[in-house]
């Protein structure tokens, strides 16, 4: 008898298909919003509607320093993955309170900030990406993080 994929397994791979839509030469991040084990939101990084997008023009890096002194790079142009789909839910009304975001990397430390804000109640990623950096941010909320592996098929 087969087995069916957990709740979690089943979100994540939709993540990873919603980030195929990504443009960003730099990344390919997928989020999926879920309440009450449904989906009521999807973003992917790119370029804000009707801009040029990375894969056509290329990426617009810049390079901050963080308050420890490194430096990071980012693309200006990229609207990530997480904000997106936030923006899509906000754009057709959809309360995102309590509810999860499945994201194919952790969020960076804008990112958990605003989902923080959102009222999400658990982030689900799949692959790490600077957990160090955001775990102040962490200690001083309720938001859970959680590292979903989804097995190869």
């Amino acid at each position: 008898m087969e087995t069916r994929k957990s709740w979690d397994a089943y979100f994540m791979g939709i993540a990873m298909m919603v980030a195929e839509r990504a443009t960003c030469n730099r990344a390919k991040i997928g989020a999926v919003i879920v309440k009450n084990k449904n989906i009521i939101a999807t973003g992917y990084n790119g370029s804000p509607a009707g801009h040029p997008h990375c894969t056509d023009v290329g990426c617009l890096i810049y390079v901050s320093r963080n308050p420890d002194g490194e430096e990071e790079e980012n693309c200006f142009r990229t609207i990530h993955a997480e904000i997106n789909a936030i923006a899509q839910a906000a754009r057709h009304g959809v309360s995102i309170e309590g509810a999860d975001i499945y994201v194919t990397a952790s969020p960076c430390y804008h990112c958990l900030k605003t989902l923080i804000n959102t009222g999400i109640r658990r982030v689900c990623y799949l692959k790490p990406y600077k957990i160090e950096r955001i775990k102040p941010l962490l200690e001083y909320s309720d938001i859970e993080l959680v590292q979903v592996r989804v097995e190869e098929q």
